[in-house]
């Protein structure tokens, strides 16, 4: 919001203690008063969490058997995997606070005579607040000054059109969550938070809880499917155990024992933190994520729609031509110095909002200010205008000045100032003709026209004016420095690019062959594409490039289309009209910086430094996050599946030592595999190949049979290693503690070879290894060094109930487990065979 609005100079805002008093008396501006978070009610909820519940009840069990060190080492277990977990929530919790923090939309008030951007949570009763068009209203209030003022209240009323209010009208009132349409508001805050008329209609309405992704259903899903069959398994172990020894207690240790080993509970907490932290790196490089969820969806992104002016272009208009229609004058390089030019400089001026803020805008004030021996704009007071609107768009002002004099300036499309224009038909075509040779010099080029319109009964749009052309004037904004690099990345990742925009078909052309975006020469304008069938519109959108002189129908046409097409869509917009679009697309991208505030209220991603290579970034990250999802819950599955069947094939098949493993050790193997599941793999870097592959097809899951089945064959490759051990030590040894120990060491070998195996299902183990990411070794050092004192510290092995092991014994265990798990790299070598090929 510019510092400049004109407002009445009587009107100063509250100061800072009239802030702090009415804050005290009527409370913030919240539609909810959220619960505060309590540290202590986080940790009693996660003591909910199925896993911890096994453990208490494993270590209720021990203190009845009277083995209390194995009690103990149980509920320090569950201190261990609460903090783990209390960690991951609170990393997930501070990431997401901060971007809630940063999506909180700002208002513009007058306080201590200054006008200033403030968190809309701040706002108070009795401040003045300042709202103009795109701008959402959000509070109750009366408004005390306006000019050419309307508000959609769709939002509260169901109806599409807007109202036009002023504080001379009968109906004075503004309410929160209401649009400003067209104008500009200054109002007296009444209401605030559940005081206001959309807190009143309920929190019910605010409290929409987001429908969960697909991706999180399958894992949902996933997760009930595993459970019920551990409550099965552990039903049934419990049967055969007790049917055999007759000791509940121990039967019930053995089938809790199996259940622990089966509950992928790591599952959903990698989910949640992996979409968190993502989202939380992803505003470290300037990309604010409105909703987690939009992280899951980047890396499938097919399509992106992006505008012309300030995403491909600096957005720097520098004024390079003028044509005065009258004498036929074109100047061009900055010479104005002809009365017929300056005239189509001065209107053009006047058809600029007042304090201008479009870069086009700045640029014509700049121009009036260096051609003008008298400056007339503190003369003059815009009294009524007519916003953008019109297809092709155009724009209205009338000033007025004490005397009475009016100006009624237009400014917009050529073709809309000729449609209103009295031109004959040459006059048309040499008009369209200078128009077509600026444009395909790469210029956006807008046409200028006054009215001379008498008396007070203004039509009720602005195409009813009758208008005298008065000429053409031309900008140049080139294109951004990098952006042939950002768009030769796009197609790289299988990407297509459509440049949907306002201007032009020769204006786009020039600047898209400029930016590197391929078949430039296929366009199709707006008036055109609206009028196709469904089949053809979807044929026309994947034969186009250039998508010009598009309104908001024209583009949620595009975006709908795309999407009966199966694309996933990312819209880039920043403008009011491109708020539909934006909605409808699978990732709306709005501007941090020239966006309006309905453009970020609609968009799922806001670009803060308006840089399109940005969106490289945020797909290559939503490709990074959903590729370790994938390589932590494979991991998990592979791992899981050796310890199942260790602690259940024994006992099922009569083998000589059925008790293996105890809870002891299950819950040893969940300590490790936690954070390797939702910290160590959140960390992974993204593979080099990631961003030279086409986008995943979005409704496809790692979840798939298909997609799991190398998980389940590697899973059981490793039980068929440890079983193997089983059997050698038993027979080579005959000793339960040797045997255990040998058993429980190829598993924790084979846990971290997986671990690194895992990193990719395409490069060698040697490639990934040179991957960055101290996490993996850090943790994989700790497990090894704690398997250490678990073998060689005698208090600890009489704990786990086994004994040291020999280097030749240890050499088996490693070598064991080596070959289980590494047999995936001939499979990743015939792989990348394939894809060189």
């Amino acid at each position: 919001m510019p510092d400049k609005i004109n407002i009445p100079e009587h009107f100063t805002g509250l100061n800072d203690m009239e802030v702090a008093a009415s804050r005290q008396q009527f409370g913030s501006n919240e539609q909810t008063n959220k619960p505060q978070y309590q540290w202590w009610i986080a940790l009693l909820e996660l003591l909910k969490e199925p896993m911890l519940l096994l453990l208490i009840a494993v270590s209720v069990i021990y203190f009845i058997l009277g083995q209390n060190s194995e009690a103990w080492f149980m509920l320090s277990a569950v201190i261990a995997v609460s903090g783990i977990s209390f960690y991951q929530d609170n990393r997930s919790r501070k990431a997401l606070e901060a971007l809630e923090a940063l999506n909180e939309p700002l208002t513009t008030v007058l306080r201590n005579r200054e006008i200033k951007s403030i968190p809309t949570s701040d706002i108070v009763v009795n401040d003045l607040v300042i709202v103009e068009e795109g701008s959402f209203v959000n509070a109750d209030g009366e408004i005390l000054h306006s000019n050419d003022f309307s508000v959609n209240e769709a939002s509260l009323t169901g109806e599409a059109y807007s109202v036009f209010k002023s504080e001379k009208t009968e109906d004075r009132k503004i309410f929160s969550g209401t649009l400003v349409a067209s104008g500009l508001a200054v109002f007296r805050v009444t209401e605030i938070g559940p005081a206001t008329v959309l807190g009143k209609l309920g929190s019910s309405i605010i409290n929409i809880k987001e429908e969960a992704t697909p991706l999180q259903q399958q894992i949902e899903r996933f997760v009930k499917k595993m459970a019920y069959i551990g409550i099965a398994v552990f039903v049934l172990v419990w049967a055969v155990y007790f049917w055999k020894t007759h000791d509940i207690l121990h039967s019930l240790l053995k089938g809790l024992t199996l259940a622990m080993s089966i509950l992928p509970e790591e599952i959903p907490v990698a989910f949640t933190t992996f979409m968190a932290l993502g989202s939380w790196r992803l505003l470290k490089e300037g990309i604010i994520v409105k909703k987690t969820r939009t992280v899951e969806t980047l890396g499938s992104a097919t399509v992106i729609c992006t505008d012309k002016t300030g995403t491909l272009t600096e957005n720097k208009m520098s004024l390079q031509a003028v044509y005065a229609f009258t004498g036929n004058q074109l100047s061009e390089g900055g010479d104005w110095s002809h009365p017929e030019i300056q005239k189509v400089i001065t209107t053009a001026m006047w058809a600029s909002e007042p304090v201008p803020f479009d870069p086009m805008e700045k640029t014509l004030h700049l121009a009036y200010e260096t051609i003008t021996p008298s400056d007339d704009r503190t003369s003059f007071e815009l009294f009524h205008e007519y916003p953008l609107d019109g297809k092709p768009p155009m724009m209205t002002h009338l000033f007025r000045n004490k005397e009475g004099k009016r100006i009624i300036a237009a400014k917009g499309a050529t073709e809309a100032l000729i449609n209103v224009s009295n031109l004959s038909e040459t006059q048309r075509q040499q008009i369209l003709s200078v128009s077509d040779t600026l444009a395909s010099k790469g210029f956006r080029i807008l046409g200028v026209g006054f009215s001379d319109f008498e008396g007070d009964d203004f039509p009720k749009t602005q195409q009813e004016f009758r208008f005298h052309f008065l000429g053409l004037i031309a900008f140049y904004d080139p294109p951004k420095a990098n952006i042939n690099r950002v768009i030769q990345q796009f197609y790289d990742a299988g990407i297509m690019v459509k440049v949907v925009t306002g201007d032009n078909n020769f204006t786009t052309k020039a600047i898209a062959e400029k930016a590197g975006i391929p078949n430039a020469d296929k366009f199709i304008n707006g008036a055109d594409l609206i009028q196709l069938n469904e089949s053809e519109l979807i044929t026309v959108i994947h034969d186009t490039t250039l998508l010009t002189r598009m309104f908001p129908e024209a583009k949620l046409a595009i975006v709908d289309a795309l999407k009966k097409d199966h694309q996933i869509v990312a819209m880039v917009g920043d403008g009011v009209n491109d708020g539909p679009a934006l909605k409808a697309s699978h990732i709306g991208i709005a501007m941090g910086k020239k966006g309006t505030e309905i453009a970020k209220t609609a968009a799922d991603i806001i670009l803060i430094d308006d840089d399109l290579s940005k969106m490289v970034t945020a797909i290559a990250a939503g490709r990074r996050i959903y590729a370790n999802i994938k390589k932590a819950v494979q991991y998990i599955v592979s791992i899981h599946i050796p310890i199942i069947l260790t602690v259940s094939l024994p006992l099922f098949l009569g083998w000589q030592y059925p008790d293996i493993f105890t809870p002891v050790h299950v819950i040893f193997l969940e300590l490790i595999m936690g954070p390797m599941c939702s910290i160590v793999y959140e960390n992974e870097p993204i593979e080099k190949n990631s961003m030279q592959l086409p986008p995943r097809a979005m409704r496809s899951t790692f979840l798939s049979f298909k997609e799991m089945s190398i998980s389940i064959v590697q899973g059981l490759a490793i039980t068929c290693g440890i079983l193997f051990v089983y059997q050698y030590s038993a027979y080579r040894y005959d000793s339960e503690e040797l045997t255990r120990t040998m058993v429980f060491a190829t598993l924790v070998f084979a846990n971290s070879i997986l671990s690194l195996a895992n990193r990719s299902f395409l490069y060698s183990i040697f490639t990934t290894l040179k991957y960055k990411n101290n996490m993996m070794f850090g943790l994989n050092m700790l497990t090894l060094s704690m398997l250490a004192l678990i073998l060689y510290l005698p208090v600890v092995a009489g704990f786990f109930k086994v004994t040291p092991l020999s280097v030749t014994q240890l050499g088996i265990c490693l070598l064991v487990s080596a070959v289980s798990v590494l047999w995936i790299e001939v499979l990743k070598w015939k792989r990348r065979m394939r894809i060189l090929k």
